[in-house]
């Protein structure tokens, strides 16, 4: 579905971004990027996603329908729930819009504008923007970090139910290690500054997880150990 080839992104005299990023991506699998602050996750989802143009390196994508979502919702406020989702289409979408807000939950919310709109179901409408295209991959950056814990959860059952029901490919960019976890099947480690790809982790463990899975518990102590965080979390 995707391969990077030594792909480089770095600011500030080269001590901001990624250096040298190789790795490969299966269709249907769900990678997590994980890492400490300033190690270039997010300026690596936005050079796969296209937004930014200068890096050094190659990557391939197999099938170029590439959906993302930002850490904020980033909706129209002059715009209804249902024109955000469509916003840009052309044709008669109004049945896809329907059968996604239908998907995320926001069935019967379609005329409420962003100002009405929870944390949560301002990020369900932001999701159901990323799918209208029907996407082959969506790049998701920090997408549930700025709600609390328990709207978190939730949405992230909301992606693997997307996810099982359309085996959409997804790169998911997280500071949160239990996120990863119980997302995930592959989970980057990226160190240092500019960052570099510095181990891959196979969560083997058939999804949904138990968010208590003793196994998962053992999984997060040694990804804590490998971003050098053992001691301070």
């Amino acid at each position: 579905m995707l391969s990077v080839e030594q792909v480089s992104r770095t600011f500030n005299k080269k001590q901001v971004g990624f250096s040298d990023v190789s790795f490969t991506v299966k269709e249907g699998e769900i990678i997590g990027i994980l890492g400490t602050s300033g190690c270039g996750k997010s300026t690596l989802l936005r050079v796969l996603a296209g937004l930014d143009k200068d890096y050094t390196g190659k990557f391939t994508w197999e099938k170029e329908q590439v959906g993302m979502m930002f850490q904020e919702p980033r909706l129209m406020p002059w715009l209804t729930v249902e024109q955000n989702v469509g916003f840009g289409m052309k044709g008669d979408s109004n049945s896809t819009i329907q059968e996604l807000l239908k998907l995320v939950g926001l069935a019967g919310f379609e005329k409420l504008y962003p100002k009405d709109l929870s944390g949560g179901m301002a990020q369900r409408t932001a999701l159901a923007r990323a799918l209208v295209t029907e996407p082959k991959v969506i790049l998701l950056d920090e997408p549930f970090s700025a709600v609390d814990a328990f709207t978190k959860m939730q949405l992230q059952k909301l992606l693997l139910s997307i996810w099982k029901q359309q085996n959409t490919t997804m790169l998911l960019v997280t500071h949160d290690i239990d996120e990863a976890l119980f997302l995930c099947d592959k989970i980057f480690i990226l160190r240092g500054q500019p960052g570099e790809l510095y181990e891959t982790i196979i969560i083997s463990e058939p999804k949904p997880r138990d968010r208590g899975d003793f196994k998962l518990t053992t999984r997060k102590a040694e990804i804590l150990s490998l971003l050098d965080l053992k001691q301070t979390v």
